[in-house]
């Protein structure tokens, strides 16, 4: 069976040659029907340069060139589209993911007859304030998505063609990969491994980055934000209804109420929440807005195959 491994590059001039021969070595250790597709994300330095003179040595190594930098699960979508395989591996550029678990991830498919094999991490090897973002994030997902995704994973997995196709078919704008490799269904299985830091380069994967990601995944698997306005405002309406009381029974007894800095604080305070909820609901009316466009999640410049 052929096996496809689409990798998203973004400036990853320092990194292309080890990841070439870690990728190479790994996958003709246990197959030699394969092909790896890896995207470059409209990288600013010699990363598509490099990538040619590999796609040079060997075929097999092929490069997809999007016309500009569309991020990492755009660029993702984009592989996997290409991607002719029976089998697709989906693995990250900075060799943090082992290539060598893609042949466990397969055997595991074959063996357990599992649609989708993906890797859960036992332990990282990161920077604390790292561990703690990504720790953080996985809980309050977890916790509040519709879907019942494992924590400590990631993109780096393995499916076969038939969920790789009902994968495809989902054609949302706001892409949060994991959650919806989980949403698709189908018989899934996972392997175990330890993640390690990155040796080469720097993380592009940023705190601004994964708060995006973690915005795409909350908002696109979470009715939550809708419910926190609700309820807020439920409770808001007690509160106030409470008050009003209050102020109409002084009134009624005589006692006059003094002082302007409690009403003030009042004010402000039901002002920043109506704000917090124009702009959650204004987020809601942004990704409609994104969805209604209809615009391609990637554009390709070129695919160098042959």
């Amino acid at each position: 069976m052929l096996i496809s491994v689409v990798i998203p590059v973004y400036n990853e001039s320092d990194l292309i040659e080890d990841l070439y021969k870690a990728v190479m070595s790994a996958m003709t250790k246990f197959t030699n029907d394969f092909e790896v597709i890896c995207v470059n994300d409209g990288s600013k330095d010699d990363t598509l340069l490099k990538l040619q003179v590999c796609h040079q040595r060997d075929k097999r190594f092929k490069v997809l060139n999007l016309s500009r930098n569309f991020g990492h699960q755009s660029a993702y979508t984009a592989g996997l589209s290409y991607a002719k395989g029976d089998y697709v591996a989906m693995m990250d550029g900075d060799l943090q993911d082992p290539p060598e678990l893609i042949a466990d991830m397969y055997k595991c498919a074959i063996d357990n007859q599992s649609d989708v094999v993906y890797g859960r991490r036992t332990e990282r090897h990161e920077t604390f304030f790292k561990k703690l973002s990504i720790k953080l994030f996985h809980f309050i997902f977890n916790k509040l998505s519709n879907i019942n995704a494992p924590a400590n994973v990631g993109n780096f997995s393995v499916m076969n063609r038939k969920a790789l196709e009902a994968f495809l078919a989902l054609e949302e704008k706001n892409r949060y990969l994991p959650g919806l490799r989980f949403f698709i269904g189908f018989k899934q299985d996972y392997v175990d491994y330890s993640r390690d830091d990155r040796t080469i380069g720097e993380a592009k994967m940023n705190f601004s980055r994964l708060l995006k990601l973690a915005l795409d995944a909350l908002f696109s698997f979470s009715k939550l934000p809708i419910k926190i306005c609700i309820y807020l405002g439920m409770i808001g309406i007690i509160f106030t209804l409470i008050g009003g009381a209050v102020v109409l029974y002084k009134k009624l007894t005589g006692e006059a109420i003094t002082g302007w800095s409690s009403i003030l604080v009042s004010m402000y305070f039901l002002g920043s929440v109506q704000l917090l909820f124009m702009g959650i609901i204004g987020e809601y009316v942004h990704r409609i807005f994104v969805e209604t466009q209809n615009r391609p999640v990637f554009i390709v410049k070129d695919f160098f195959e042959d």
